[in-house]
């Protein structure tokens, strides 16, 4: 299949504004655990616990977020399929950048008491409403406008968003951490990096002025006029997604099980596992760089392997990436115990490029599971119902496993979830090239 010049920079130019747009939103909620780990047990919780109830509590608001993305799927679904991919995606940018900005304005505990959590969280829960919507509008903009023989590559641009969006996150943190005493960045310089993200309120706009919706969409808008068709899919497209694809909605949430789960562990516990673990006694610095050069080599494993799924198909390369992903989890702990900044950033590094093998093809994939009358619903329930219970509370389970039992059983913890994305994709069928 050819596509005209025309086309071709009209296609390069959506596939970039969903990446700028994603990253930052990522970063956005990134930006979040990164802080429950370094900072928010120490700034918003009292401070007579003991440090391990602390970090548990605070990577506990961490999860709020999660329980949040579901209801953002449901609802951004609905109206996606109802008014369009665009002007969801809007909404859902401007509301994480205006609650990011907020999280950087809040009092201390010291400050105000118990209104400082119940605050964090009540911002908490709306970026996860926010990044609940986002994913199917930026996901869906590009999928849906890319020539069916390169869906899986180009769907790999909004889905290089979330390491994009690592990276962000971390070198603010640690711009900010180096240019200053650490008490000047535990009192008031954590809080630069998301007010920083008010950027993302001007990126959505330009996504309002610059961008128009998906051929897909509009072909479908025309097609129900025609026929003069307001019926029920109109009135509740996620109504109609559950009842058409109740049962391919959760095995794409199992699918997604894989990812979530270990994705959280090595961007969040292993940064609290690194600082708080006597064996390995890294600063705070050298581990965020660590993860920091392993989601930049997670970038160019998601188009490679996007890319690929075009060529062999969407599931032979998710398998392999969750076989190896629930093999590598017994080399990680061993990898970072040994205390050496090079194999941390090794075992880091690894994983993500494993994870690569599933998340980059995955765009494409929900993509072609789900009608399009239905697509941004079915596409963000599985997404999101994937993301709760895979990584609403994986480091809080992470840290109670390690706490409890050892570090082994996190290893274990990253093999069932592995386990069960292997049963979901073995259950689903082929997608590859199928015409949407």
């Amino acid at each position: 299949m050819t596509v005209e010049p025309t086309q071709q920079q009209n296609m390069r130019r959506v596939a970039m504004t969903s990446l700028a747009g994603t990253s930052i939103e990522w970063y956005d909620f990134f930006l979040y655990g990164t802080a429950a780990a370094v900072i928010f047990p120490k700034a918003f919780f009292p401070q007579d616990l003991p440090p391990m109830v602390l970090l548990i509590i605070s990577f506990s608001t961490f999860a709020v977020g999660f329980i949040a993305r579901p209801l953002g799927g449901v609802v951004f679904g609905h109206f996606g399929d109802q008014v369009g991919r665009k002007r969801t995606l809007v909404i859902a940018l401007m509301m994480m950048g205006v609650a990011t900005t907020l999280i950087g304005l809040l009092p201390t505990y010291q400050s105000i008491g118990i209104a400082a959590p119940l605050l964090l969280v009540a911002l908490r829960f709306v970026q996860g409403l926010a990044v609940g919507g986002q994913w199917g509008g930026a996901m869906l903009l590009v999928t849906e406008s890319a020539p069916a023989n390169k869906r899986g590559w180009y769907g790999a641009y909004a889905q290089a968003g979330a390491a994009v969006g690592v990276i962000l996150a971390n070198l603010a943190f640690l711009a900010v951490s180096t240019s200053m005493s650490d008490e000047a960045f535990l009192e008031w310089g954590w809080r630069l990096p998301f007010i920083a993200s008010i950027v993302l309120i001007g990126i959505s706009l330009y996504v309002q002025l610059r961008m128009e919706d998906t051929e897909a969409f509009k072909a479908l808008k025309a097609a129900q006029a025609v026929a003069g068709e307001q019926a029920a899919v109109k009135k509740s497209p996620v109504l109609e997604a559950i009842r058409r694809y109740p049962r391919r909605i959760m095995l794409a949430a199992g699918a997604f099980l894989s990812v979530q789960v270990t994705f959280y562990i090595l961007i969040a516990f292993v940064i609290a596992y690194g600082l708080n673990s006597p064996s390995v006694e890294l600063t705070r610095d050298e581990m965020l760089t660590s993860v920091l050069i392993a989601a930049a080599a997670m970038i160019p494993a998601l188009f490679y392997f996007s890319g690929m799924s075009d060529r062999v198909g969407r599931k032979q390369i998710y398998r392999w990436g969750a076989i190896l992903t629930g093999v590598w989890g017994f080399a990680l702990f061993p990898l970072i115990d040994t205390g050496s900044p090079f194999m941390i950033t090794l075992a880091v590094t690894v994983g993500m490029i494993f994870l690569g093998m599933q998340y980059g093809p995955q765009a494409a994939y929900f993509t072609e599971l789900f009608s399009t009358e239905v697509r941004y619903s079915g596409a963000s329930l599985g997404y999101q119902i994937g993301a709760i219970l895979g990584g609403a509370l994986a480091p809080t389970f992470a840290v109670l496993l390690w706490t409890e039992l050892g570090i082994f059983y996190v290893s274990l913890y990253i093999l069932l979830a592995a386990s069960l994305t292997l049963w979901s994709l073995s259950q689903l069928e082929e997608t590859g090239g199928r015409s949407l």
